[in-house]
C-alpha cells in the first residue's frame, strides 16, 4: 500500500511539473489545466463539451488544447477553425487515423477508415450510384409508404386501433429510419427480409462508439460484446442476398445499392472489392445515415411538440401545396414547401448529431494567425455544433425558429471541388456545416434531407402532437459520441388528425 501510495503522489508531482513546464512554451496553444494524469479533462468534456468549449475560450481563446485521456487535443472553434481542420492537406492530419479503431470493429475490415483515403474516396464514388436525383424522385413514395406502414402497424403507434397515444420517439424514430433507408437503398428484396429489431442491431451498433472505446477499442465490456454480435448478425444477412445473387446471376443495374456495389466496385488500380468489404461498406453507409437521421427526425418531433403552431403552419402549407392529398407529395413537390426543409435544417442547427470532429496530425501543423504549433502525433479537434448553437454566428441562438432560414443561406462560397466521389462545396469557413466539409464531407446529406422531409410531412399530415404533460424539453445525453436526447424524457402525446390516411 505504502508503495502504491508512493506511486500515485509521484504520478500527481510529475503531472504537475510537467504542466508547469509545458505552461511556458508559447509554441503550443495554452493546456487546460487538470489534476489527474491520463484522464485530464475528460469528465468535463464528456458530460457537457459545449459548456467546456466555452469556458475554455472565455480563458484562453478560441484555440486551446487539453487532455483526453492520454491524448492531447487542440481545439480551433469557430468557422476559422473548420477551416484550419476540414481543408487540412491529406498528408498533414488523417481522420483514418483518428477513427479507425472506433469504425473498424463496427463496420468491418477494409472499409470507411480501415483503408487508405484513396480508397475511401472511391468507396464514397462507388455509393453514389444510388443517390442520383432519378433515385431520390422514386424514394419518396417509398419512404411515405413505410412511414404509414409503420403508423398503422408499429405499436408504439397502432393507428388502426388507436386515435391517440404517447410514444418514445427515440426507439420510434430509430425504427422507421433504418426500414426508410433500408426500403430506399437497399431494396424491396432486403427490406422484405428486415423487422425492427434490425434497427436493434444498428442501435447497439452506435452504443459502441463511446469514450472509453477511443482508447480501449475492444476492451470486454457488454456493448462491445453486442457491438460484435450486431456486426456479425447484419454483415451476415447482407451477405446471404449477395450471395444468393452471384450465384442466381440477379443482378441488376439500377435496381438497389446493393446490385450498384456488386456491378460497380473496382477501384482504379483493378483491385475489387471483395463481397465480404461490400457487405462491410452497406454495414457503413446505412449506419452513417441511421444514426444522425434518427436522432434528428427523434429532435424534429419534441422541437415541434413544444412548438405545435410550427406543426399546425407546417400542415397547413401541405395542404396548399398538396391539393389536400398526401399522395400527391412527391420530389417536385417537397422542394415547394420550405417550411419543411427550413425545419430539418434548424433541428440539424440546434442538434447536431455528432459534438466533435477530430484529426491526427502526421505532419507538424502551424495554426494561421498565432504562433502556435500542433506537433506530430497530437490530436486537432473541431465542434461545428458549438458555432451552430453559439450567439456569435446565430441571433437567439436557443431559440427553435425555421424562420430564420427563410431568406438566410447556408454556404459562403458558391465554390466546389472534386475529390474524386463527387462535386462539394469548397467553403468550409461557414458557421452553419452539419454534413461536416472537405473531403470526409457526407456522401448522403441529400438523401438525408429528402428522408427526414418526407418523414416530417408525412407524420404532420397524420398526427398532431404535444409534449408529454408534466415534462419539458428532454436535455442532450453525451454517453456516446452521437448527441442523443435523454431516453427517460422523449415522449410526445399524439391525436389523429382528421385527414390522416389510417
Amino acid at each position: 500500500m505504502l508503495v502504491l501510495l508512493y506511486i500515485l503522489v509521484g504520478a500527481f508531482v510529475l503531472n504537475l511539473a510537467w504542466q508547469y513546464c509545458y505552461s511556458f512554451r508559447r509554441d503550443r496553444a495554452p493546456l487546460i489545466f487538470y489534476w489527474i494524469p491520463w484522464l485530464g479533462s475528460a469528465v468535463a468534456y464528456g458530460l457537457r463539451p459545449y459548456e467546456f468549449f466555452e469556458e475554455c475560450r472565455q480563458i484562453h481563446g478560441d484555440v486551446f488544447s487539453f487532455m483526453l485521456l492520454g491524448r492531447i487535443m487542440t481545439v480551433y472553434l469557430g468557422p476559422k477553425g473548420h477551416e484550419f481542420v476540414f481543408n487540412a492537406k491529406l498528408n498533414d492530419v488523417s481522420a483514418e487515423e483518428a477513427y479507425s479503431h472506433l469504425t473498424t470493429p463496427a463496420f468491418g475490415k477494409g472499409v470507411i477508415y480501415d483503408c487508405p483515403n484513396s480508397r475511401l474516396v472511391e468507396q464514397k464514388k462507388f455509393a453514389k450510384f444510388a443517390l442520383t436525383k432519378n433515385s431520390f424522385v422514386t424514394y419518396v413514395d417509398k419512404i411515405k409508404l413505410e412511414v404509414v406502414d409503420y403508423l398503422k402497424s408499429s405499436k408504439k403507434y397502432d393507428l388502426q386501433i388507436l386515435k391517440r397515444g404517447v410514444t418514445n420517439v427515440l426507439e420510434s424514430q430509430s425504427e422507421v429510419t433504418i426500414l426508410t433507408a433500408s426500403r430506399c437503398l437497399l431494396g424491396e428484396e432486403m427490406r422484405s427480409k428486415l423487422d425492427t429489431s434490425f434497427a436493434q442491431l444498428y442501435t447497439d451498433l452506435d452504443k459502441a462508439f463511446v469514450p472509453i472505446n477511443f482508447v480501449f477499442p475492444n476492451i470486454p465490456l457488454p456493448h462491445n460484446k453486442k457491438r460484435d454480435h450486431a456486426q456479425r448478425a447484419i454483415s451476415g444477412a447482407y451477405m446471404d442476398l449477395i450471395k444468393s445473387r452471384r450465384e442466381s446471376g440477379d443482378i441488376v443495374a439500377g435496381r438497389d445499392l446493393i446490385d450498384s456495389l456488386m456491378l460497380h466496385s473496382t477501384y482504379k488500380d483493378g483491385v475489387k472489392m471483395t463481397d465480404q468489404e461490400i457487405a462491410n461498406l452497406l454495414i457503413g453507409i446505412l449506419m452513417g445515415g441511421q444514426h444522425t437521421s434518427a436522432t434528428t427526425s427523434a429532435w424534429f418531433l419534441l422541437r415541434l411538440a413544444q412548438n405545435p403552431a410550427i406543426q399546425d403552419e407546417i400542415y397547413e402549407q401541405m395542404k396548399t401545396v398538396l391539393d389536400g392529398d398526401l399522395d400527391n407529395l412527391s420530389y417536385e413537390n417537397l422542394q415547394k414547401m420550405p417550411l419543411i426543409t427550413n425545419t430539418v435544417k434548424e433541428t440539424l442547427r440546434m442538434h447536431h448529431p455528432l459534438h466533435s470532429t477530430f484529426r491526427k496530425v502526421k505532419n507538424s501543423l502551424k495554426v494561421p494567425g498565432t504562433n502556435y504549433v500542433v506537433p506530430k502525433g497530437h490530436y486537432v479537434l473541431v465542434s461545428v455544433a458549438y458555432a451552430m448553437t453559439n450567439e456569435r454566428w446565430f441571433s437567439n441562438a436557443n431559440r427553435f425558429d425555421p424562420h430564420r432560414w427563410d431568406e438566410k443561406k447556408t454556404e459562403d462560397s458558391d465554390e466546389t471541388v472534386d475529390y474524386g466521389f463527387g462535386k462539394v462545396s469548397k467553403g468550409v469557413a461557414s458557421p452553419y456545416l452539419p454534413f461536416g466539409g472537405g473531403r470526409h464531407r457526407c456522401i448522403g446529406e441529400q438523401f438525408a434531407h429528402l428522408q427526414l422531409g418526407v418523414i416530417l410531412a408525412t407524420m404532420v399530415w397524420n398526427l398532431r402532437w404535444t409534449l408529454e404533460e408534466g415534462r419539458g424539453l428532454p436535455r442532450s445525453s453525451f454517453d456516446s459520441m452521437v448527441v442523443l436526447p435523454e431516453a427517460h424524457g422523449a415522449n410526445i402525446s399524439w391525436e389523429k388528425r382528421s385527414t390522416c390516411t389510417i
